[in-house]
């Protein structure tokens, strides 16, 4: 094997690994809880060794600061995806919606528990916390600029400051999740799509000025 070859063999089993690593602990800190879940367990659910766990992250604490950033931009992918080419952001909101509280045949619902799982151990470690307080601003930030696109596109004022804006659609998202991962007749999809788009001030608009 050449040289060229093999390095990018290296790369390539190195880039495996941290993957299934990733993967193994976003199933299993959703699952069990980031506490319950041991360095071993993640490394033999991916696969792999506790040493390769401890080579890639140094520990179960840095493998959740990776997870971080990954679930980062993830979620703004995906959230920031149902506003792209489209001339009303409230018909893309039932899809931002169930991207969050509609099981997946990937992931299962992991999205939203894993989501409540980093959220309390960022609230007892400030390590955690400040890289969950960075990631939460670029989701308000990347949500936010989304929306001024549209805005401006279509002729449209937002209500508040794109962030601002990214920071109560966030907010609307995540808070009726929460109640209706645990209630979901009390928190119907048309509800949530409804105050998203008040929220936006879509529904103070004249008929003939609506996207």
């Amino acid at each position: 094997m050449s040289e060229t070859r093999y390095k990018r063999s290296q790369a390539e089993r190195k880039t495996e690994t941290r993957a299934r690593l990733i993967d193994a602990a976003a199933e299993l800190f959703a699952r069990k809880g980031f506490h319950a879940v041991s360095a071993e367990a993640v490394a033999a659910s991916a696969g792999r060794t506790t040493g390769a766990l401890y080579s890639h992250y140094g520990g179960k604490e840095g493998l959740l600061l990776a997870l971080l950033e990954v679930w980062k931009e993830r979620t703004a992918a995906e959230l920031t995806a149902e506003l792209a080419g489209s001339s009303d952001p409230a018909a893309h909101f039932g899809a931002m919606w169930g991207s969050i509280t509609r099981p997946r045949a990937d992931r299962g619902d992991a999205w939203l528990l894993l989501e409540m799982e980093l959220w309390l151990h960022g609230a007892r470690s400030p390590l955690v916390g400040s890289r969950l307080a960075e990631r939460y601003a670029q989701i308000r930030t990347q949500l936010g600029e989304g929306l001024a696109d549209w805005a401006a596109a279509t002729g449209t004022s937002l209500p508040r400051p794109p962030e601002e804006t990214g920071a109560l659609v966030l907010g609307v998202l995540l808070g009726c999740a929460l109640q209706h991962r645990l209630d979901p007749h009390g928190i119907p999809d048309e509800l949530v799509v409804d105050a998203l788009r008040t929220l936006l001030g879509l529904d103070d608009l004249p008929d003939k000025d609506r996207p």
